[in-house]
Protein backbone atom coordinates (compact mmCIF):
# COMPACT_ATOMS: atom_id res chain seq x y z
CA UNK A 1 0.00 0.00 0.00
CA UNK A 2 0.71 3.37 -0.51
CA UNK A 3 1.20 5.61 2.26
CA UNK A 4 -0.51 8.93 1.72
CA UNK A 5 1.10 11.75 0.99
CA UNK A 6 -0.53 14.29 3.67
CA UNK A 7 0.74 11.78 6.28
CA UNK A 8 4.65 12.49 5.16
CA UNK A 9 6.67 15.08 6.16
CA UNK A 10 9.48 14.25 3.35
CA UNK A 11 9.87 16.83 0.80
CA UNK A 12 8.12 16.45 -2.62
CA UNK A 13 8.83 15.94 -6.08
CA UNK A 14 6.72 16.30 -9.20
CA UNK A 15 7.84 13.90 -11.82
CA UNK A 16 6.56 14.44 -15.55
CA UNK A 17 6.51 11.39 -17.69
CA UNK A 18 7.64 9.44 -15.22
CA UNK A 19 5.75 6.07 -15.83
CA UNK A 20 8.95 4.99 -17.91
CA UNK A 21 12.62 5.47 -19.08
CA UNK A 22 14.47 8.66 -17.66
CA UNK A 23 10.99 9.74 -16.11
CA UNK A 24 10.76 6.75 -13.91
CA UNK A 25 14.68 6.04 -12.80
CA UNK A 26 13.96 9.76 -11.75
CA UNK A 27 11.46 8.73 -9.52
CA UNK A 28 12.93 6.09 -8.20
CA UNK A 29 16.24 8.35 -7.30
CA UNK A 30 14.21 11.04 -5.72
CA UNK A 31 12.30 8.59 -3.52
CA UNK A 32 15.94 6.80 -2.32
CA UNK A 33 17.01 10.51 -2.05
CA UNK A 34 14.22 11.00 0.50
CA UNK A 35 11.62 12.99 -1.72
CA UNK A 36 7.97 11.53 -1.84
CA UNK A 37 6.47 12.06 -5.21
CA UNK A 38 3.67 12.95 -7.47
CA UNK A 39 3.65 11.06 -10.61
CA UNK A 40 2.38 12.51 -13.91
CA UNK A 41 1.89 10.58 -17.32
CA UNK A 42 -0.94 9.27 -19.09
CA UNK A 43 -1.00 5.86 -18.49
CA UNK A 44 -2.98 6.09 -14.59
CA UNK A 45 -2.00 1.71 -14.26
CA UNK A 46 2.06 2.17 -14.85
CA UNK A 47 1.62 5.15 -12.27
CA UNK A 48 0.40 3.05 -10.05
CA UNK A 49 2.79 -0.03 -10.53
CA UNK A 50 5.27 2.84 -9.66
CA UNK A 51 4.31 4.13 -6.70
CA UNK A 52 4.03 0.63 -5.31
CA UNK A 53 7.46 -0.27 -6.38
CA UNK A 54 8.43 3.83 -4.67
CA UNK A 55 6.47 2.33 -1.18
CA UNK A 56 8.28 -1.32 -1.28
CA UNK A 57 11.69 -0.16 -1.96
CA UNK A 58 12.04 3.06 -0.64
CA UNK A 59 9.24 3.76 1.84
CA UNK A 60 7.92 7.19 -0.33
CA UNK A 61 4.23 8.00 -0.70
CA UNK A 62 3.26 9.37 -4.28
CA UNK A 63 0.60 10.49 -5.54
CA UNK A 64 -0.46 9.61 -9.08
CA UNK A 65 -2.05 11.82 -11.43
CA UNK A 66 -2.73 10.72 -14.94
CA UNK A 67 -2.29 13.97 -17.32
CA UNK A 68 -1.99 14.26 -21.28
CA UNK A 69 0.43 16.93 -21.01
CA UNK A 70 -0.30 17.60 -25.24
CA UNK A 71 -3.85 18.98 -23.97
CA UNK A 72 -3.18 23.12 -23.21
CA UNK A 73 -5.11 22.33 -20.33
CA UNK A 74 -2.70 19.69 -18.60
CA UNK A 75 -0.44 21.33 -16.18
CA UNK A 76 -3.23 23.71 -14.87
CA UNK A 77 -4.79 20.21 -14.16
CA UNK A 78 -2.09 18.46 -12.37
CA UNK A 79 -1.24 21.58 -10.37
CA UNK A 80 -4.88 21.23 -9.30
CA UNK A 81 -4.14 17.69 -7.83
CA UNK A 82 -1.30 19.25 -6.17
CA UNK A 83 -3.19 21.39 -4.09
CA UNK A 84 -6.36 19.48 -3.64
CA UNK A 85 -3.76 17.14 -1.72
CA UNK A 86 -2.66 19.85 0.39
CA UNK A 87 0.92 19.45 -1.19
CA UNK A 88 3.97 22.25 -2.09
CA UNK A 89 6.31 21.12 -4.64
CA UNK A 90 9.98 21.51 -3.28
CA UNK A 91 11.34 19.68 -6.67
CA UNK A 92 9.85 19.79 -10.03
CA UNK A 93 11.23 17.48 -13.06
CA UNK A 94 10.13 18.11 -16.37
CA UNK A 95 11.22 15.01 -17.78
CA UNK A 96 8.27 14.70 -20.33
CA UNK A 97 8.63 14.95 -23.95
CA UNK A 98 8.65 13.43 -27.62
CA UNK A 99 10.24 13.27 -31.10
CA UNK A 100 9.27 12.75 -34.68
CA UNK A 101 11.55 11.91 -37.16
CA UNK A 102 11.49 12.65 -41.18
CA UNK A 103 11.54 15.66 -43.40
CA UNK A 104 9.63 18.44 -42.01
CA UNK A 105 7.63 18.67 -44.92
CA UNK A 106 6.04 15.54 -44.18
CA UNK A 107 5.76 15.85 -40.89
CA UNK A 108 1.95 15.32 -39.78
CA UNK A 109 1.06 18.84 -38.25
CA UNK A 110 -0.98 17.64 -35.30
CA UNK A 111 2.07 15.69 -34.17
CA UNK A 112 4.07 18.51 -34.88
CA UNK A 113 1.76 20.84 -32.64
CA UNK A 114 1.80 18.42 -29.97
CA UNK A 115 5.42 18.04 -29.66
CA UNK A 116 5.66 21.88 -28.75
CA UNK A 117 3.34 21.73 -26.98
CA UNK A 118 4.45 18.92 -24.93
CA UNK A 119 8.44 19.44 -24.88
CA UNK A 120 8.00 23.55 -24.90
CA UNK A 121 4.72 24.93 -23.90
CA UNK A 122 3.37 22.40 -20.81
CA UNK A 123 7.31 22.82 -19.33
CA UNK A 124 7.10 26.75 -19.39
CA UNK A 125 3.30 26.57 -17.94
CA UNK A 126 4.12 23.94 -14.79
CA UNK A 127 7.40 26.19 -14.08
CA UNK A 128 5.65 29.39 -14.22
CA UNK A 129 2.69 27.25 -11.85
CA UNK A 130 5.21 25.99 -9.51
CA UNK A 131 8.67 29.06 -9.29
CA UNK A 132 7.01 31.88 -8.05
CA UNK A 133 5.97 29.52 -4.62
CA UNK A 134 9.75 27.94 -4.61
CA UNK A 135 11.11 31.40 -4.40
CA UNK A 136 8.31 32.60 -1.90
CA UNK A 137 9.18 29.70 0.11
CA UNK A 138 13.15 30.40 -0.48
CA UNK A 139 13.95 26.97 -1.65
CA UNK A 140 13.33 24.43 -4.23
CA UNK A 141 15.07 22.74 -7.63
CA UNK A 142 13.57 22.61 -11.13
CA UNK A 143 15.20 20.19 -13.66
CA UNK A 144 14.04 20.33 -17.09
CA UNK A 145 14.99 17.81 -19.72
CA UNK A 146 16.98 19.25 -22.62
CA UNK A 147 19.25 17.20 -24.56
CA UNK A 148 22.58 16.90 -26.65
CA UNK A 149 20.61 17.56 -29.81
CA UNK A 150 20.15 21.51 -27.81
CA UNK A 151 23.39 22.50 -29.07
CA UNK A 152 22.64 21.76 -32.63
CA UNK A 153 20.15 22.43 -35.64
CA UNK A 154 18.93 18.60 -36.33
CA UNK A 155 17.44 18.43 -39.85
CA UNK A 156 15.09 15.09 -40.34
CA UNK A 157 14.23 16.16 -36.27
CA UNK A 158 14.14 20.16 -37.07
CA UNK A 159 11.22 20.75 -34.57
CA UNK A 160 12.64 17.76 -31.72
CA UNK A 161 16.10 19.62 -32.01
CA UNK A 162 15.13 23.45 -31.64
CA UNK A 163 12.31 22.19 -28.76
CA UNK A 164 15.38 21.56 -26.94
CA UNK A 165 17.53 24.36 -27.83
CA UNK A 166 14.42 26.28 -26.51
CA UNK A 167 14.58 24.25 -23.18
CA UNK A 168 18.13 24.85 -22.69
CA UNK A 169 18.28 27.99 -22.91
CA UNK A 170 15.13 28.96 -20.94
CA UNK A 171 16.59 26.87 -18.08
CA UNK A 172 19.44 28.78 -18.21
CA UNK A 173 17.87 31.67 -17.87
CA UNK A 174 16.19 31.20 -15.67
CA UNK A 175 18.94 29.59 -13.68
CA UNK A 176 20.45 33.45 -13.40
CA UNK A 177 17.50 34.92 -12.42
CA UNK A 178 17.05 32.60 -9.06
CA UNK A 179 20.52 33.10 -8.16
CA UNK A 180 20.20 34.02 -4.66
CA UNK A 181 16.71 33.25 -4.28
CA UNK A 182 17.65 29.54 -2.87
CA UNK A 183 15.94 27.98 -5.85
CA UNK A 184 18.36 26.72 -8.75
CA UNK A 185 17.19 25.32 -11.92
CA UNK A 186 18.97 22.55 -13.91
CA UNK A 187 19.08 21.43 -17.60
CA UNK A 188 19.72 17.71 -18.22
CA UNK A 189 21.29 17.32 -21.29
CA UNK A 190 21.28 13.14 -22.19
CA UNK A 191 22.40 11.73 -25.51
CA UNK A 192 20.96 8.91 -27.09
CA UNK A 193 19.30 6.98 -23.83
CA UNK A 194 18.39 3.21 -23.83
CA UNK A 195 14.01 3.59 -23.52
CA UNK A 196 10.56 3.62 -26.00
CA UNK A 197 11.63 7.08 -26.86
CA UNK A 198 13.65 5.95 -30.35
CA UNK A 199 10.32 3.64 -31.29
CA UNK A 200 8.02 6.09 -30.60
CA UNK A 201 9.81 9.08 -32.95
CA UNK A 202 10.19 5.94 -35.86
CA UNK A 203 13.87 6.80 -36.20
CA UNK A 204 15.48 3.23 -36.23
CA UNK A 205 16.07 3.78 -39.35
CA UNK A 206 18.31 6.83 -38.60
CA UNK A 207 22.05 6.42 -38.65
CA UNK A 208 21.81 8.01 -35.33
CA UNK A 209 21.24 4.60 -33.87
CA UNK A 210 24.40 3.32 -35.02
CA UNK A 211 25.94 4.93 -32.11
CA UNK A 212 26.12 3.88 -28.23
CA UNK A 213 23.01 3.78 -25.78
CA UNK A 214 23.20 5.07 -22.36
CA UNK A 215 21.32 3.20 -19.67
CA UNK A 216 18.30 5.77 -18.27
CA UNK A 217 19.61 4.24 -14.70
CA UNK A 218 23.05 6.00 -15.23
CA UNK A 219 21.42 9.32 -16.92
CA UNK A 220 19.04 9.38 -14.15
CA UNK A 221 21.60 9.51 -11.33
CA UNK A 222 23.88 12.29 -12.96
CA UNK A 223 20.72 14.27 -13.47
CA UNK A 224 19.82 14.09 -10.08
CA UNK A 225 23.44 14.76 -8.69
CA UNK A 226 23.71 17.76 -10.59
CA UNK A 227 20.11 19.27 -9.30
CA UNK A 228 21.43 18.43 -5.89
CA UNK A 229 24.27 20.45 -6.52
CA UNK A 230 22.24 23.70 -8.54
CA UNK A 231 24.45 22.33 -11.96
CA UNK A 232 22.87 24.88 -14.60
CA UNK A 233 23.71 22.08 -17.06
CA UNK A 234 24.56 19.05 -16.94
CA UNK A 235 25.52 16.61 -19.73
CA UNK A 236 25.65 13.03 -18.59
CA UNK A 237 28.80 10.70 -19.90
CA UNK A 238 32.05 11.57 -21.30
CA UNK A 239 31.08 10.71 -25.12
CA UNK A 240 28.47 12.90 -25.14
CA UNK A 241 30.65 15.69 -23.13
CA UNK A 242 33.17 15.72 -26.30
CA UNK A 243 30.45 15.64 -29.20
CA UNK A 244 29.12 18.89 -27.67
CA UNK A 245 32.57 20.40 -26.93
CA UNK A 246 33.34 19.52 -30.75
CA UNK A 247 29.89 20.89 -31.62
CA UNK A 248 31.15 24.57 -30.55
CA UNK A 249 34.49 24.36 -32.28
CA UNK A 250 33.08 23.53 -35.91
CA UNK A 251 31.86 26.54 -37.93
CA UNK A 252 27.51 26.88 -37.21
CA UNK A 253 27.11 26.46 -41.19
CA UNK A 254 28.59 23.31 -41.14
CA UNK A 255 26.57 21.60 -38.24
CA UNK A 256 23.16 21.43 -39.97
CA UNK A 257 24.49 19.33 -42.75
CA UNK A 258 27.09 17.07 -40.68
CA UNK A 259 23.64 16.26 -38.79
CA UNK A 260 21.61 15.38 -41.35
CA UNK A 261 24.46 13.19 -42.79
CA UNK A 262 24.61 11.35 -39.25
CA UNK A 263 20.67 10.68 -39.08
CA UNK A 264 19.97 9.90 -42.54
CA UNK A 265 18.70 6.69 -43.35
CA UNK A 266 20.58 3.68 -43.14
CA UNK A 267 20.76 0.61 -45.40
CA UNK A 268 19.36 -2.26 -43.50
Amino acid sequence: MRRALDESRRPVALVTGASGGIGRELSMVLAREGYDLVLVARDGDRLRVLGDAIARDHGAASLPVRADLADPAGPRAVLAAVEAAGLEVDALVNNAGFASYGPFVDADLATVLDLLQVNVVALTHLTRLVLPGMVARGHGKVLNMASTAAFVPGPLMAVYYASKAYVLSVSQALAEETRGTGVTVTALCPGLTRTGFQTRAAMESSGLMRGGLMEPAAVAEAGYRGMARGQAVVIPGVANRALVQASRLLPRSLLPRLVQRVQAPVER
